[in-house]
């Protein structure tokens, strides 16, 4: 159904006219620009990416602690346990999280540039609103998984409700979050980039004026650096969480500080009379929303499309995670791993298995370093605009993704009894079909759930570059300033991402 939605049985889906160009960015990967100027220009816009990645990591890790605690319900439990409307404002307060959550930090941006223009300003708060909404129900839920017999010890001492869950409940949740603050930061730096294609600055936008402009030299150099940056940063991400301490602390903080100085955002644009008669217009101008612009069944039509997106996307993305998570895992094909056929260490057998596991680690880096609007613009230069297009960019993105997190289960595996079966000479093949892939693809599926998700949620960023669904219409929309139908369609998006998420939940627990 999800590829028939996508268009797959349509005969006009391939532009032949596109595959000279596609030849000529083909061949651009070979000779990338490296004048000293170009590249004193790529460094500038990294270390604006790296910045704006920054500061909205930081803004958004205050406002998710500050959400989540407010948010969990061993809070309410703690300091206001008999308090009868405890449980309706708590699930009001989850609920309308929500809703931030749910929109893709490129809408956000669009809809700072309208009032901030093109300062700084505009990439951090549209990190930090979607991430902080993020952080806040992961905080929510790192409180209330976390052991309670210190709080319960001081609350029977009678310390007060405040005192003791500050120093109870978030000392031990503090690692975890810190943990976790750390993987949104690499999260970050690729939504930067993505916010690069709405005019905020760095890699992306550079990314964006050298493929308008067809300088495909320039546009490799820039997909290298961003592979580059992506790698520096996921080996350090690693590295920090294996040693969670107060020196981890200190390099986030100089790292937040260094950036809001670099960029330099003009944060009195929040209480200027110019961004309150802007919010005033534009509140003005969406209200009331506007039902009967798009009809019913367009716009059911179009959901549709957005979630055979999705769904592509995620199976494509899902099955090509699998297959290449085991060359990507350190403990298979290097010597004495669990599918190196010679047990024996010699020069050649290292070699290989080193061959492919740094061949596969790099395709997976450059898929997701790649954001999916970048991904959608190429593909389109053989397709014809769509949701294929779109739903093989967003598998793309994702493939790099879940292979990578696919391959730490891999690595994580329970390896007493698999070697006790490779000691008794079971081959290799049935090794895999019997022991690793049952034992590993419940958590593969519970990835890929969690995935789609994700992809629900940005269909509607390659939707904006013309890939088709919820996206393609609600650009039509933003740049005539229709915004009682941007309403209804934002409305429509997020009631669809709500749907996917419950899903997903529920699938996720009955695997677990």
């Amino acid at each position: 159904m999800a590829a028939v939605q996508a268009g797959i049985l349509e005969q006009d889906l391939v532009n032949p006219g596109g595959f000279p160009q596609l030849l000529q960015f083909v061949r651009g990967s070979w000779h990338p620009e490296l004048s000293p100027e170009f590249l004193h220009l790529t460094l500038k816009a990294t270390l604006t990416t790296l910045a704006y990645a920054a500061c909205g990591t930081g803004l958004s890790i205050l406002l998710g602690v500050i959400a989540g605690v407010v948010t969990s319900e061993i809070w309410w439990l703690t300091v206001l346990p008999h308090w009868t409307l405890r449980q309706p404002i708590w699930l009001f307060i989850r609920g309308l999280l929500a809703f931030p959550r749910a929109i893709h930090e490129m809408i956000w941006g669009i809809f700072f540039v309208s009032i901030w223009g093109l300062d700084p300003l505009v990439a951090i708060m549209a990190i930090a609103i979607p991430y902080g909404a993020i952080v806040a129900k992961i905080f929510s839920e790192i409180l209330d998984e976390t052991p309670r017999d210190a709080l319960i010890a001081l609350l029977s001492s009678g310390v007060s409700p405040f005192t003791a869950f500050v120093y109870s409940l978030i000392p031990q949740a503090f690692s975890n979050l810190l943990s976790y603050s750390l993987y949104r930061f690499e999260c970050s730096v690729r939504s930067a980039t993505v916010l690069g294609l709405v005019g905020a600055g760095g890699l992306g936008y550079e990314i964006l004026l050298s493929l308008q402009s067809l300088r495909y030299e320039q546009l490799w150099t820039f997909f290298y650096t961003l592979v580059l940056l992506n790698g520096v940063i996921d080996i350090s991400s690693v590295i920090l969480r294996r040693s969670i301490n107060f020196k981890v602390v200190l390099i986030l903080v100089v790292l937040c500080c260094w950036s809001f100085w670099y960029v330099s955002p003009d944060v009195s644009k929040f209480w200027s009379p110019r961004t309150q008669k802007l919010l005033g217009d534009i509140a003005q101008a969406s209200f009331p929303l506007n039902f009967q612009a798009v009809p019913l069944s367009e716009l059911g039509q179009l959901s549709l499309q957005t979630l055979g997106m999705s769904i592509l996307a995620t199976a494509g993305s899902g099955i090509g995670g699998i297959v290449l998570s085991f060359p990507a895992a350190h403990n298979f094909w290097l010597p004495g791993g669990l599918l190196n056929p010679n047990p024996k260490v010699t020069s050649l057998t290292g070699l290989q298995g080193w061959t492919i596991l740094i061949l596969t680690r790099t395709v997976l880096l450059f898929c997701r370093a790649i954001p999916a609007p970048i991904w959608a613009l190429v593909v389109m230069f053989v397709m014809f605009p769509g949701i294929l297009p779109g739903a093989i960019a967003l598998g793309l993105h994702n493939l790099g993704t879940l292979g990578r997190l696919m391959a730490e289960i891999n690595e994580n595996l329970d390896k007493p009894p698999l070697e006790a079966l490779k000691s008794h000479g079971t081959p290799g093949l049935l090794l895999f079909l019997y022991g690793i892939f049952p034992m590993n693809l419940p958590r593969f599926l519970a990835y890929i759930f969690y995935r789609w998700e994700v992809c629900m949620r940005e269909t509607v960023i390659v939707g904006l570059v013309g890939a088709g669904g919820l996206g393609v219409l609600l650009t039509e929309q933003l740049s005539s300033f229709d915004y009682p139908s941007v309403g209804v369609t934002l409305i429509c998006f997020v009631l669809l991402t709500f749907v996917v998420d419950w899903i997903s939940a529920v699938v996720r627990a009955s695997i677990q």
